[in-house]
């Protein structure tokens, strides 16, 4: 399996921009400002507030350091509530009224979906710091920097089956939008590697579900060993405490990157037999140069260290890249250019290089590094030396 901890010196070349350089005429010359923008769901059922925090406080720290080439950055975060509506809104606002060169380090439940079609129609691209529902990862006009809750959903059920050498899974999912192919998706690619396939499958669970006794009950009484649940962060801590309500003492719980946090940690003090992530990003509760950055300017802006702070720091650590290498004007029209065409970007944070035009197209392989939270821990910790990937098709 492959290790990347190389090119950290690179990481620190980016942060440390303060370049002057100039880029001649109007819209996008010299002196003028990038408009960057993202949509987010920062209230509703499921928010993700870390990835643009992250992401503005890069741009921030480049734009007290001078700008890129002498531009300095105006990003603009909008909240779409987790509801089409607004989030075609949001969109509109942005892409239309504020000519936005891009859309970089946003996360939002539904966005991708809703607004794939008018991307490419205004042939502006989108970096999501966190991309989560199916448009993000069917579009070549969107290319996040995380793997994808469906890649996860395979890599879960692979630290389960292969590294825990577990069976009798059986999943549970919860379901947004037109979420549920995909994740069924994710499912059967794990079946057609491994030859094994789940207990059972419920796409019936609830978002923000008062009670989920009656699924976790049905689990247990069915033979389940171990649950596969895609739940965000509120609704797993609920799942687990009623598998503890049931006296479920053996159960182990493959939960996708979205609960790996400290906050998920330290609200239970039982986990069965361990909660078990495959993390989309180098674990960020282990202490190590990949992360020291990333790390020190979340601290620094009070932003919460979690997968979503890493993807919208990566989001715009690689626009950043991208951009300080671009000749002339910076506009929609250049900056899209430059991002179709950008060498591949490696990070020892991540387990592939980003590369827009392939990970729009889907076309990597994708990996996460296991992490485990042991009951009476409230911690987690590495539960393997590398990072797990999806054998290439």
């Amino acid at each position: 399996m492959k290790k990347r901890f190389a090119g950290v010196a690179a990481l620190a070349a980016v942060a440390a921009l303060a370049l002057t350089g100039c880029s001649g005429g109007d819209g996008g010359g010299e002196g003028s400002t990038i408009k960057i923008g993202s949509v987010n769901s920062l209230s509703g059922a499921a928010t993700f507030p870390e990835a643009s925090e992250a992401a503005k406080a890069v741009f921030d720290r480049v734009n007290d350091e001078g700008g890129v080439n002498g531009h300095k950055i105006d990003y603009k975060t909008i909240d779409d509530k987790g509801d089409p509506a607004t989030a075609t809104a949001a969109a509109r606002e942005l892409v239309g009224s504020d000519e936005v060169v891009a859309l970089v380090g946003g996360a939002s439940l539904i966005e991708c979906e809703i607004n794939q079609k008018y991307y490419e129609q205004e042939k502006v691209l989108s970096m999501p710091g966190t991309g989560v529902d199916t448009g993000c990862f069917n579009t070549p006009n969107i290319a996040p920097v995380n793997l994808g809750p469906f890649n996860d959903m395979t890599l879960t059920l692979l630290n389960g089956s292969e590294n825990l050498g577990l069976d009798d899974i059986c999943v549970l999912l919860e379901i947004a939008g037109s979420t549920e192919p995909a994740y069924r998706a994710g499912v059967e690619r794990w079946t057609e590697i491994t030859g094994k396939e789940p207990k059972y499958v419920d796409a019936s669970v609830p978002y923000g579900g008062s009670d989920y006794t009656p699924y976790i009950v049905k689990a247990k009484e069915s033979g389940c060993k171990a649950i596969a649940v895609n739940a965000v962060e509120p609704d797993a801590i609920g799942q687990v405490k009623a598998a503890q309500a049931q006296g479920w003492d053996d159960v182990t719980f493959l939960f996708l990157t979205s609960v790996y946090s400290d906050n998920f940690a330290k609200a239970l003090d039982w986990t069965g037999a361990g909660a078990h992530i495959p993390a989309e990003f180098y674990p960020f509760t282990e202490e190590n140069e990949a992360t020291d950055d990333w790390r020190q300017l979340m601290t620094d802006n009070d932003i919460a260290l979690t997968s979503f702070s890493q993807g919208g720091y990566l989001a715009a650590m690689n626009f950043i890249e991208v951009v300080k290498g671009m000749d002339g004007d910076i506009t929609r029209e250049t900056v899209s250019e430059a991002l179709q065409n950008m060498d591949p970007i490696e990070n020892p944070m991540v387990a592939f290089p980003y590369q827009f035009k392939d990970i729009a197209a889907q076309d990597f392989q994708p990996g996460g590094w296991p992490v485990v939270l042991k009951s009476g821990t409230n911690a987690w910790e590495k539960s393997a030396d590398d990072w797990l990937m999806i054998p290439a098709a």
